[in-house]
């Protein structure tokens, strides 16, 4: 069955939050990410669109609905600049996720106002890398079904927990729980011995770590920088992949 265009439009307009809130779908693109997303169970897939190319690699026993597009109807569906071969139109899950009961058992990341979906991406990557099970957005943060942090994420939204919170919200049932925060002053992180678990702060680029969370931190890491250098900054997902890797070695 032919696509129609007025499918094509809808479809192109879920690079707008708004339309994606409204009708709580988001899309996937990418025969890596699609074929993930068929092999699990936590999110239900509601179409798929794909080149004849691609169309031969689905499982036959896979229910979800399939129609074969042309390239040039990809492309009008696609929110990538080189669109791949397939996309997947895929339904947000209902309602937010209650905190796990064990969240001071292991290692969480909290983004505090991180405004890029592809470091939001890569940050969801590294999570999910170094066995941080959940990953917390605070206000401000990027949109999780952005095609930019979806794809940037490399599949990884898959299997890592993923809930838009304060840190406030976090915190007050786990009173006990140590808060690290990522600051240019601070504890070498090379040279602490790091808890069993956590809870990672990591600001944005630029403004940092905001005042009000700073409030709730009570323990600093710094990465040290090469004596003599003078870069400014490093990228957010860059010191995030550095700091979880010295807390979890």
């Amino acid at each position: 069955m032919p696509i129609s265009s007025g499918t094509i439009k809808f479809i192109s307009s879920l690079r707008q939050k708004k339309v994606r809130q409204n009708y709580h779908k988001f899309t996937a693109e990418g025969g890596r990410i699609v074929g993930e997303l068929l092999r699990q169970e936590r999110y239900r897939v509601d179409h798929v669109y794909a080149l004849e190319s691609w169309v031969h690699n689905v499982d036959p026993k896979s229910n979800v609905p399939l129609t074969q597009v042309s390239p040039r109807e990809l492309s009008r569906m696609s929110q990538l600049t080189t669109p791949n071969q397939v996309l997947a139109v895929v339904d947000i899950p209902a309602g937010p996720d209650p905190l796990p009961d064990d969240l001071d058992t292991g290692w969480s990341l909290y983004l505090d106002g991180l405004q890029s979906p592809s470091n939001l991406g890569a940050l969801l990557r590294i999570a999910d890398w170094f066995g941080f099970s959940n990953v917390f957005g605070g206000p401000g943060t990027a949109d999780l079904y952005n095609a930019k942090s979806i794809q940037a994420s490399m599949g990884s939204f898959l299997r890592v927990d993923y809930r838009e919170m304060t840190l406030e919200a976090i915190t007050a049932p786990f009173p006990g729980l140590t808060v690290f925060g990522a600051d240019l002053v601070g504890e070498n992180v090379h040279r602490i011995d790091p808890p069993g678990a956590g809870l990672l702060v990591i600001g944005a680029e630029g403004p940092g770590i905001r005042e009000e969370t700073r409030e709730r931190i009570n323990r600093w890491l710094t990465i040290p920088q090469a004596p003599g250098r003078s870069a400014e900054s490093l990228n957010a997902a860059v010191a995030a992949g550095i700091l979880c890797s010295a807390l979890r070695r």
